[in-house]
C-alpha cells in the first residue's frame, strides 16, 4: 500500500483514501467517493442507535423496521418478515447485467455489555429461562449500518448500474432461540434465491485486527460446525466385579481417545485442519456401580467440505467398533449446524484487487469459528472477508463475543467502501 494511504488510515476516519479509488469502472469513482463521504455521518448514527437497542435472533423487530424504512425511502423494492424478521431489498439498475447479493446480520448476543461507551446497551431480556443482558458483542450493529450506507450509495447510482443488487439483512446469525428455526438457512428455505438468483454473494465481518486492513483467503475461511451425541450402552454391575457386566465408562474413555486420532492420525492435516471436542459426559450414580449407559456431547469443526463428510464417516466407524470391541454398543447422532464458509477461488481472485484499492489486504488465517453466511456460499459463488476494526489503544482490544468488545468507528467508511467497490466492479466486469 502506498505511504500516503498508510498515513491517511492513521489520521482520518473519513479520509477520501478510505473510499473507492479511481479506476476504469463504468461509474465515476470521484462521484462515488463523494456519496460515501456524505452518508458516513448517518452510518455512524445508525450504528450507535442499533448498538444501544440490541435485539436477539428472531426478535430484531426494531432493527428490521429501521432497515426497511430506510430502504423504502431510497425507492428500493422491500420484502419484510423473511425468516421471521429478515429484510430483503432489491435495487434494479437501469442497465442489464448480473445480480449481486450483499449480506449483513442484525442480531445481538445474550451478553451484558461492559464497554463504558456513551451509547452502551442497557437492554435486558429472558433467554433460555434466565435474565440476561443483550449486546452487540460481535459487531452486527456495524454490519447492518455499513450495508444501509452501501444501499444509499448504490441507490444514488441506480441509473448507472449494470445489473441488480440484492440487500440481505439477516436475522439470527448467532442461532435461533431454542425450538425455533432462523438465519440464512431459513431465508433460503423460504425462497430467498428462488426468483432472483445472485451471480455472487459478498459479506464482511468486523474483527479485532488493525483498522485499515482487510483479510481474505480462498476456500475455507471459517469452519463448519456440527454437533454430536453418543450413547454408549453397557451392562450394569457391581464396581467390584466388572467382569460380570460391560463397562460403558471405560468404553467411553476409549472412544474419546479414538476420536482424537481421527484428525491427528487418519486425516491429512496438511490439507485442512479439523477438530473433535467432547464437551459433556454423563453416566453413573455412585462410585461402586458400573452403569448401563454413558452419554456424551461434543462438536466437530473442519475447514474443508470434503473433510467434513469424511470425518463423519470415520466417527461412525470409530464409535461403533470401539464399543463393540468391549462387548457393548453405541449410538452416534451427528447434527449439522453450519457448513464451511467457503470462498469461491475464482471469485476471490477476481475481487481481491478491488479490496486492495480500499485497504491493505492480507491473507486471512482460517478460523475455527463458524458463520451461517456459509449457506449462501453453498448456493452461489461467495466471498467473505474480515474488516479490521480494533480500537486504537491496545488495552481496549478484546475478542468478538467479549462483553468489552468495541468496534472502532474508523472502520465503518472502509466497510462501506469495500462493499460498494466489490459490487460496482463485479457488475461492471461481469
Amino acid at each position: 500500500m502506498i505511504p500516503t494511504l498508510k498515513r491517511a488510515l492513521l489520521t482520518s476516519a473519513l479520509s477520501s483514501t478510505f473510499l473507492v479509488a479511481q479506476s476504469q469502472a463504468a461509474v465515476d469513482a470521484i462521484h462515488v467517493d463523494t456519496l460515501i463521504r456524505n452518508v458516513m455521518p448517518q452510518v455512524i448514527d445508525w450504528r450507535r442507535d442499533i448498538h444501544q437497542h440490541p435485539e436477539l435472533g428472531n426478535r430484531e423487530f426494531r432493527t428490521a423496521e429501521k432497515v426497511a424504512n430506510h430502504l423504502k425511502g431510497l425507492g428500493i423494492e422491500v420484502e419484510t418478515g423473511v425468516a421471521h424478521t429478515g429484510v430483503v431489498g432489491i435495487l434494479r439498475g437501469a442497465k442489464e447485467g448480473p445480480v449481486v447479493a450483499l449480506r449483513a446480520d442484525m442480531d445481538a448476543l445474550p451478553v451484558t455489555e461492559d464497554t463504558g461507551l456513551p451509547f452502551a446497551s442497557k437492554v435486558t431480556t429472558t433467554f433460555a429461562g434466565k435474565e440476561v443482558g443483550v449486546a452487540h458483542a460481535c459487531g452486527h450493529d456495524a454490519h447492518t449500518a455499513i450495508l444501509m450506507g452501501v444501499a444509499e450509495v448504490l441507490a444514488e447510482l441506480k441509473n448507472e448500474l449494470n445489473g441488480t443488487v440484492m440487500f440481505i439483512f439477516q436475522p439470527a446469525e448467532e442461532g435461533a432461540p431454542p425450538g425455533e428455526e432462523g438465519g440464512a438457512k431459513l431465508m433460503l428455505e423460504e425462497g430467498l434465491f428462488a426468483e432472483l438468483t445472485p451471480d455472487a454473494v459478498f459479506g464482511l465481518h468486523v474483527m479485532p485486527s488493525p483498522v485499515g486492513t482487510i483479510e481474505v483467503r480462498e476456500r475455507g475461511i471459517l469452519a463448519s460446525s456440527d454437533g454430536f451425541e453418543i450413547s454408549v450402552n453397557g451392562k450394569q454391575t457391581h464396581g467390584a466385579m466388572p467382569w460380570l457386566g460391560i463397562d460403558p465408562v471405560t468404553l467411553s474413555g476409549q472412544i474419546i481417545t479414538g476420536l482424537q486420532t481421527i484428525p491427528s492420525r487418519q486425516l491429512d492435516f496438511t490439507n485442512s485442519a479439523s477438530l473433535i471436542t467432547v464437551g459433556k459426559i454423563e453416566g453413573g450414580v455412585r462410585a461402586n456401580i458400573i452403569p448401563n449407559n454413558v452419554k456424551m456431547e461434543g462438536i466437530v469443526r473442519t475447514l474443508d467440505p470434503e473433510t467434513q463428510t469424511t470425518i463423519h464417516e470415520y466417527m461412525e466407524r470409530t464409535v461403533h467398533n470401539i464399543a463393540e470391541s468391549g462387548g457393548g454398543s453405541a449410538d452416534l447422532t451427528i447434527t449439522p449446524y453450519y457448513p464451511v464458509t467457503y470462498n469461491n477461488p475464482e471469485l476471490t481472485r477476481q475481487m481481491t484487487p478491488s479490496l486492495s484499492e480500499v485497504a491493505e489486504v492480507n491473507e486471512a488465517k482460517p478460523l475455527t469459528g463458524s458463520e451461517d453466511f456459509s449457506f449462501y456460499a453453498e448456493q452461489v459463488p461467495g466471498m467473505f472477508f474480515f474488516l479490521g476494526a480494533a480500537p486504537d489503544q491496545p488495552d481496549q482490544v478484546f475478542p468478538n463475543h467479549s462483553p468489552k468488545f468495541v468496534v472502532n468507528e474508523k472502520a465503518l467508511p472502509i466497510g462501506v467502501s469495500a462493499m460498494t467497490k466489490v459490487t460496482l466492479d463485479f457488475l461492471s466486469n461481469n
